[in-house]
């Protein structure tokens, strides 16, 4: 990959991009040429590159997004597809409900569904409330990161949840759409977090029973 000369990165930032840009390529060998996964390398670092808090991260959050972007490409192109429903979560900030729906569909669904979310104006970091109930539950949303949505990963969704993003929200024909009302648990005090979290915990086993998944 050629590093964006924009970028002031460092020695060990640049090593680390160009080992993400192998271990892309490795994955998506004979699916996607270098030019593409360094394309989306490149716009997924800079995604992230005016706003990271911690830029020493900023190569894995790349990695990460280019991953989740290359496979909806591949999927939309019908490249590869493996069957199982693709469910999105769109809020504003992506920092606190699509992050704790996220979080329920994975540990509800496990394997069977692949899930994913974004914000239209994606906060810094998700937020400490969010984390703290969702980890009364178990559940780990503390590694996740906001992040944008993307044109290829809202066409590869089967169902697309939006919470709260009103226009902004993509709309795309032929998919399944659904509002979630829900209150931003941004400032809330936790006992209004908890409330937030155990409704979005119901829409998600419901909208599993209506895919046709069981819920672990």
């Amino acid at each position: 990959m050629t590093t964006p000369e924009h970028h002031d990165l460092s020695i060990d930032q640049r090593h680390a991009v160009m080992s993400a840009a192998a271990r892309l390529a490795t994955e998506f060998q004979g699916i996607f040429g270098v030019e593409t996964i360094d394309r989306f390398l490149t716009s997924s670092y800079d995604q992230f590159a005016g706003r990271a808090t911690i830029p020493h991260f900023l190569p894995l959050l790349a990695e990460r997004f280019a991953r989740q972007r290359l496979h909806a490409l591949a999927k939309v192109e019908g490249k590869t597809h493996d069957g199982r429903p693709v469910v999105l979560f769109l809020c504003v900030h992506n920092a606190g409900r699509s992050q704790m729906a996220l979080g329920f569909l994975q540990h509800h669904a496990g394997n069977s569904v692949v899930g994913w979310s974004g914000g239209s104006q994606p906060g810094d970091a998700i937020e400490p409330g969010a984390v703290a109930v969702m980890a009364e539950r178990g559940i780990d949303i503390a590694r996740e990161y906001p992040k944008p949505w993307t044109d290829e990963i809202v066409r590869a969704a089967d169902v697309v949840i939006t919470m709260g993003c009103g226009d902004a929200c993509p709309i795309f024909p032929g998919k399944r759409y659904e509002e979630w009302e829900l209150a931003d648990p941004a400032d809330l005090a936790l006992d209004a977090v908890r409330t937030v979290r155990d409704d979005i915990e119901r829409r998600v086993l419901r909208l599993l029973d209506s895919l046709g998944v069981a819920a672990a």
